[in-house]
This record gives structure tokens, C-alpha cells and sequence, in this order.
């Protein structure tokens, strides 16, 4: 995340030349959109991405607008990810109103996809849902058809019932970089299925987007300081009780009254010392360089379609030139 959108175009800009087939914003100090609109008049090929964008901080209205015209912009190369955030910063930071979650994302999917519906191909406004009403749009306010269609609209989710709503309506998933194999294959796909059967859709109706923590280096010394970094990420993750399943799927779960305790003192360095070696490999993809194109497919091929390598500690691109190259030519 660039901290001025002027720096986007030129980050962009290196991420195509490098390789990468996608970047992404997220909502943290700055808001997501802005920089994807810079970068998007500065590259040609790369798709352009908020990864997520905070849903229910925004109307089904505001989000139509802002993806439509990324669409537009970037020539159909924008996704629109979706997230919720938690309650606390959903009512205290954006003082917005939070309740049933997954029922209301489901509906805010489908309520921009009805406004998409009416500026695309002259259809009635007509949506009428348990939290948001849209029936008004006069030709002043209805843009002109676009040409690349509407966007993508991906969601993350890490509980059961936001995956399967995942399942039921998005047109890809965002697999949160705080998962294990044993959560992906015990919680995550089979509520993808319960998803898909509710919708009388099929896995290849979806797009996985699986993230993933990397500890690399080129030797020793190297990899360690690299494992440092993931094990901070990993200790805030864990820290978040909304998370807990994922620690619960190894066995792992007292851990996480653990880890909310120290962070609520302010001990974020002692908590990543609770990372140990093995809970590091369960979650992070760990190794030499050379070796990293190979467990990431390992890790996420038999479920993922594409794979965003996230390592906050080494954020320079060209770093992971090799191993986008190496992961490019395995497809």
C-alpha cells in the first residue's frame, strides 16, 4: 500500500514489468480506490485490485459507482474485493451500522450487481432487500453502457457461513494469508460446496485467490530475519478471536487467549517469540528462494487459481522476480 496515490503509478508500473499479473490495495491508513485509479492510467496489462475494500463502511450505491467507473478506467481490468472488517471498527470508526454479517454482504453483492444490471442493459431498478432499497435511477444519474461490462466482485471470508456465501454469489474468493491446510480442507472448502449447492453453482462458477505469508531467503541469516517478520504477522493475526478457528484447526487454539491478552498490554515483540518453528511452517511458506515456487504450489495448488505472495517486511517487487517467474512458467 502506497502511502501517496502518486507513488501508485510507478509501483504499478514496476509490478507489470516484473511480472505480476495483479496488484492490489487494501484499506488501511489510505482509502483503497484512489491509488488504483493512478495506477491504472500508468500500466496496460495489470489487473487492478482492492484486496479488500471495507463493504459495509460504503452503500451498494457508492461501491456501483466507484467499480464501474475502475472499470472503465482501467479498460475492464478492476475487481472489486469486498470485505467486512470487524463490528468495533464498522460502528466506532466508520459509524456504521453492523449486523448479521453474512446476510449482508450476500445482499450488498446482489444489490450492486441489480444497479450494474439496470446501467448495463436498461433494466428496471427494482431492489428491494432487508437493508438496502434501490429503485430510483433516471437517465441523469445512469451512466453510458460501458464496453468491458461490469466487474468481478470477489469476497474474503474466513468463518463458515461468509465462505459460503462466497460460495452462493461472488465471482471470487479471497483466502485469508491466515489459514492452514487443515483449516482449507476441514471448514473452507466444504462450506464453499454448501455455498455453491445453495446457488446451483459449481466450483468453476469461482475464482481462489489464496495469500499466502512468505519467509525467504538466500541463505541462512537471511531466512531468519524473514521468519522474524512473518512470525509478527502471524502473532497479530492470531491475536484477533474472529481468527481463532484457524489456530483450533491444529490443535493451537488456547493460543489465541494467549496472544489477545499480551496485545492488549502492547507486547507485540513477545508475542511473535509465541510463534514458534512449527506453527510458522503451518501458516507461512518457509525456505531458500529457490525452493518457494515449489511449496507455494505444494501449499495452495490443489485448491487456488492464483496466488498473491505476502511478505510486508520485503515489499520491493523486483525481489520476487524470480519466484513470479518461476510460478509463471508452472502454469
Amino acid at each position: 500500500m502506497v502511502e501517496n496515490p502518486l507513488d501508485a503509478g510507478p509501483a504499478a508500473s514496476r509490478l507489470e514489468s516484473v511480472g505480476y499479473t495483479g496488484g492490489f490495495t487494501f484499506e488501511g491508513r489510505h482509502d483503497p480506490f484512489l491509488p488504483l485509479t493512478v495506477a491504472a492510467q500508468q500500466t496496460e496489462r495489470l489487473e487492478l485490485i482492492t484486496a479488500i475494500a471495507i463493504a459495509f463502511a460504503r452503500n451498494p450505491m457508492i461501491l456501483a459507482n466507484i467499480g464501474w467507473d475502475m472499470q472503465l478506467l482501467s479498460g475492464g481490468r478492476f475487481i472489486l474485493g469486498l470485505g467486512t472488517q470487524i463490528r468495533p471498527h464498522i460502528q466506532k470508526r466508520f459509524s456504521m451500522e453492523w449486523s448479521k454479517p453474512a446476510v449482508r454482504m450476500k445482499e450488498m453483492v446482489c444489490a450492486i450487481r441489480a444497479i450494474w444490471d439496470c446501467w448495463e442493459n436498461g433494466t428496471k431498478l427494482d431492489f428491494r432487500g432487508e437493508f438496502y432499497t434501490h429503485t430510483l435511477m433516471t437517465p441523469v444519474f445512469t451512466p453510458e453502457a460501458s464496453p468491458h461490462g461490469a466487474p468481478a466482485i470477489f469476497l474474503s471470508a474466513v468463518g463458515p457461513r461468509m465462505t459460503e456465501v462466497v460460495g452462493e454469489v461472488a465471482d471470487g474468493f479471497f483466502v485469508h494469508p491466515f489459514h492452514t491446510t487443515e483449516f482449507i480442507e476441514t471448514l473452507t472448502l466444504p462450506h464453499l460446496q454448501k455455498g455453491f449447492e445453495r446457488a446451483g453453482r459449481s466450483r468453476s462458477d469461482l475464482e481462489v485467490s489464496c495469500q499466502l505469508i512468505v519467509a525467504a531467503g538466500d541463505n541462512d541469516e537471511e531466512i531468519e530475519a524473514a521468519k522474524n517478520g512473518a512470525r509478527a504477522q502471524i502473532s497479530f493475526y492470531g491475536s484477533t478471536p474472529a481468527y481463532r478457528p484457524v489456530l483450533d484447526s491444529i490443535g493451537r487454539g488456547e493460543l489465541q487467549d494467549e496472544l489477545t491478552f499480551m496485545s492488549k498490554q502492547g507486547k507485540w515483540l513477545e508475542m511473535a517469540g509465541r510463534i514458534d518453528d512449527d506453527l510458522l511452517e503451518r501458516i507461512a511458506v518457509v525456505g531458500h528462494r529457490s525452493e518457494i515456487a515449489s511449496k507455494v504450489r505444494a501449499r495452495a495448488g490443489h485448491f487456488a487459481d492464483r496466488v498473491s505472495l505476502v511478505a510486508p517486511f520485503a515489499p520491493d517487487p523486483e525481489q520476487w522476480a524470480d519466484i513470479v517467474a518461476d510460478l509463471a512458467e508452472g502454469d
